[in-house]
């Protein structure tokens, strides 16, 4: 089958949530500004259900991939920590989904964007451990679950200079908004972490030798600033340079 539209084609991983509510059987969801800060940028979003056999031949239609947040939190298992906090929730077959597909693109170069739940699991995939719940590593930390509106910022986050995303955004502190209660916890081989908030939890991270590779833990399909629409411009202009 070949790709016949002149618009980059992204994937966008759904969440889950089990019966109730919308319907009585499970069901998928996702915000509609995920797909229309893709479409604003120039690309084309279609939905990838959470089928880890499928994830290849989704790679095989697809020029990049964004990688969802949601109100979950990866299995601590599977970076390797040896107990599992209170606060931890897990979905299990949209991890699994989601790393066979962040794994495959990575292998295959195609462009990735990890937002929030995302840059953890791309942080994960890149050999990366996560702290399991902020309040409790984190002297004196910021209200990174924000109390006011998600469509206004949260705090402030510090650019590393030289890094991809201080080229996209082209300043060194950007203004983010922030629902999270985990963070990436180290840096491992080959990650660059490329945002860092006041109290010094790890706000980005990107892949050295990506053509694009990129995570930041807030949420740019909100627009809270310029910077955040440069992130979905770039990393179209990258997609459509993809070979899928």
């Amino acid at each position: 089958m070949t790709k016949t539209s002149t618009r980059p084609v992204i994937g966008i991983t759904l969440d889950s949530e089990e019966p109730g509510g919308y319907s009585n059987m499970p069901w998928y969801a996702l915000r509609e500004n995920y797909s229309q800060s893709i479409v604003q940028a120039g690309g084309l979003p279609i939905a990838l259900p959470h089928e880890p056999e499928q994830a290849e031949a989704y790679l095989g239609q697809i020029d990049g991939v964004v990688i969802t947040g949601g109100a979950f939190d990866v299995d601590p298992a599977i970076f390797g920590a040896e107990d599992r906090h209170a606060t931890v929730t897990t979905k299990d077959r949209r991890t699994a989904f989601e790393l066979a597909i962040t794994r495959g693109a990575v292998l295959r170069d195609t462009p990735v964007l990890g937002i929030c739940g995302g840059q953890q699991l791309l942080h994960v995939v890149l050999g990366g451990a996560l702290i399991q719940h902020i309040p409790d590593e984190i002297e004196d930390a910021l209200a990174h679950e924000q109390p006011n509106p998600r469509d206004e910022p949260g705090h402030s986050v510090s650019v590393t200079k030289g890094s991809l995303l201080h080229k996209i955004v082209k300043t060194e502190e950007l203004q983010v908004n922030s629902a999270h209660h985990q963070a990436a916890k180290d840096a491992p081989l080959g990650v660059i972490i490329n945002a860092i908030a006041p109290d010094g939890v790890i706000e980005g991270i990107e892949a050295r030798g990506q053509k694009f590779c990129l995570g930041v833990q807030w949420h740019p399909e909100y627009g809270v600033s310029a910077g955040d629409s440069a992130i979905f411009e770039a990393f179209i202009t990258a997609a459509a340079q993809s070979d899928g």
